[in-house]
């Protein structure tokens, strides 16, 4: 009897354990989201945890590149929609309207049938962008875990944006666009992730429910504290839950890859051909974009610096193809074979060339976390919301790139990108840019914070 009641407790510790290692995802279905969601799937994975994907019918990632995951669709009736600025507070509140009662029936659906000995999910990892997940999650009584896929910056000063409306002071008024954030310096009013897209009423419903982490049991942010300390200091104080700091994920889970759009790999045999620090990097994400006489502008600084280039004009763009194929005789004969230009490039794999010196970026969270992993300076040109923020602790705080706010002038381009390149003042730059790529590899060292932060969480989950 004494040995039975042994091998049954025996039993029951197994069976938790193995329940304690079986997770639940839910990402976000935009670019920017669904990587670093990955990237921590494969972490986590790394660690010894089974992981589900749950995703979106709408741009679902591609099961066959991750093989030891397990792939599910939530059946929704979300609509194909292009992915831009102008309908993404629409997108967002549509994704999260569509996927909830779908997913909760689907999610019982799963409980139910599984073998009563299966174990169970541990718990549910949500895009913060996927806010329906908490609900569901207590429902059927599981932890649910909030991932910030942009700064803990933003995030933080994303409260300072109700507080406006209360006043009086949305949209903001020019009067005060360049003064200060009070306890939130060095950003200005005009950096606020303040969306110019949707009525206000959306905006701060949207912003309510991002901010919203009452049923979260804790908050993984893709940060380190070298760069982010002070104001993951006053997360930890103001939210009163658990912060893991476990990034950057592209370090992390290096041999990740989900890309929504097809990379063009010949760019690099390209770069193979330039010198050392030679090449100015484009590109402004997969979803801001600018307009034909932006891009003339673009083409004609690019052209005039002399500077050889590799620009990224993505196809979704509704001036690409015309323009791409309308080059002047006049720019193909200045550029040479001093340019190239493709419509995706393998951006971890550029930033990381030898050739690439500088990277003229829209400052999403992601693409700034590659620059920074490999030492190389920016030119910040924004485009809405987070991306303010983080241009402005790139070249106020970090100070390892200069942000380009005016209209797009060629003369100015021309200028601004050779004082990166070649002069003396973009050389001190990139020596700061390799200085804190050392603090970066610092924190993802053995004993390093990001490690042992994500150490903690694994902790954290296993024994909840």
């Amino acid at each position: 009897m004494l040995l039975h009641l042994k091998s049954s407790s025996s039993r029951e510790m197994e069976k938790q354990e193995e329940r304690g290692r079986k997770l639940l995802l839910v990402p976000c279905p935009f670019q920017g989201h669904i990587n670093p969601m990955l990237q921590l799937a494969s972490v986590l994975h790394s660690k010894g945890f089974s992981i589900t994907i749950a995703h979106t019918q709408f741009d679902p990632p591609n099961p066959s590149a991750h093989p030891a995951f397990d792939f599910i669709s939530i059946p929704d009736t979300f609509l194909e929609q292009q992915t831009s600025p102008e309908n993404m507070i629409d997108l967002v509140l549509l994704l999260n309207a569509k996927c909830q009662e779908p997913f909760k029936k689907f999610l019982a659906q799963m409980i139910n049938r599984q073998d009563p000995s299966h174990p169970q999910f541990a718990c549910i990892i949500y895009d913060e962008v996927m806010y329906f997940s908490p609900a569901i999650a207590n429902h059927f009584k599981l932890p649910s875990i909030m991932f910030r896929t942009s700064s803990a910056t933003t995030f933080l000063v994303r409260a300072v944006i109700p507080k406006l409306h209360l006043q009086g002071c949305l949209p903001l008024p020019d009067s005060i666009l360049q003064d200060p954030v009070p306890e939130h310096y060095p950003l200005r009013f005009k950096d606020l992730p303040v969306v110019k897209f949707g009525s206000e009423e959306q905006i701060l419903r949207l912003m309510a429910n991002l901010f919203n982490t009452e049923r979260s049991s804790a908050i993984i942010f893709n940060t380190m504290d070298c760069l982010e300390q002070s104001s993951l200091a006053m997360i930890q104080h103001q939210k009163q839950l658990p912060i893991f700091r476990i990034g950057p994920m592209h370090k992390l889970a290096p041999n990740s890859t989900s890309s929504l759009l097809e990379e063009d790999t010949s760019c690099i045999a390209w770069l193979d051909k330039q010198a050392q620090n030679s090449v100015i990097y484009i590109s402004l994400g997969s979803i801001a974009s600018m307009d034909s006489k932006e891009v003339e502008e673009m083409a004609w600084g690019l052209a005039n610096s002399k500077q050889p280039f590799l620009w990224v004009i993505r196809s979704s763009q509704k001036i690409a193809s015309e323009w791409i194929e309308s080059f002047t005789k006049d720019f193909k004969n200045s550029v040479g074979e001093r340019g190239c230009i493709v419509r995706w490039a393998p951006q971890k794999k550029v930033l990381a060339h030898d050739a690439v010196g500088g990277f003229w970026t829209h400052c999403g969270w992601n693409s700034t976390l590659e620059s920074i992993c490999e030492g190389v300076p920016m030119i910040c040109r924004p485009c809405y919301g987070d991306q303010n923020v983080t241009a402005r602790y790139v070249s106020q705080v970090w100070k390892v790139g200069w942000q380009y706010e005016n209209e797009l002038k060629r003369g100015v381009i021309e200028k601004i990108v050779q004082r990166l390149m070649v002069e003396e003042e973009g050389k001190e730059m990139r020596k700061r840019a390799r200085d804190l790529k050392h603090m970066v590899e610092a924190s993802i060292d053995k004993d390093g914070p990001s490690r042992n932060s994500l150490n903690e969480f694994v902790e954290f989950i296993t024994s909840s």
